[in-house]
């Protein structure tokens, strides 16, 4: 009877650790999405102010030297 409780008890101990670990590794693609998502919206920013600056210069018809 000692083994199949011991059995059952390190199943289950196993399915928890399991669980910790998953809820770790959500957490962690959460705050991945979220810098990513920063990231973007960083890039997108420049990407407008290049495309402002490049059109001023254009207008202006000076050259890059």
């Amino acid at each position: 009877m000692f083994w199949p409780m011991l059995a059952i008890a390190l199943g289950f101990l196993g399915i928890a650790v399991l669980g910790v670990l998953a809820v770790k590794v959500f957490l962690e693609v959460r705050r991945l999405g979220r810098q990513v998502a920063h990231t973007t919206e960083r890039i997108n920013r420049a990407a407008e102010d290049l495309e402002t600056a490049a059109t001023g210069l254009a207008r202006t018809g000076e050259t890059l030297r």
